[in-house]
């Protein structure tokens, strides 16, 4: 009988996993760090002026959106400086428009 438990509580415990993965994989936004538009080095957040590259901060960096920072040389990787460039997708997301 213990063994049949056990494997309800798994399944349970899976079901909830799954639910929580297509929770947050549709609705959250894009990780973003901020960096150098020019080295991708990363930057402190208060050396970020936003996405749009507007004067709403002093700083000489824009926020990198997805991808990772290299552990190697702290560089910025596979995500874009262009937050609608990044497809956050995911288990249940539908695409809207084109290309």
């Amino acid at each position: 009988m213990a063994t049949r438990r056990l494997r309800s509580s798994t399944v349970v415990l899976g079901g909830m996993g799954l639910l929580a993965l297509t929770i947050t994989s549709c609705g959250s936004e894009p990780d973003r760090r901020c960096a150098d538009r020019t080295t991708r080095e990363t930057l402190p957040s208060y050396e970020c002026r936003g996405s749009s590259g507007g004067s709403s901060g002093s700083g000489r960096g824009l926020y990198y959106y997805g991808g990772s920072t290299s552990s190697y040389d702290g560089k910025v990787q596979g995500g874009s400086f262009d937050k609608s460039a990044v497809d956050r997708g995911g288990f249940g997301c539908s695409k809207s428009g084109g290309g």
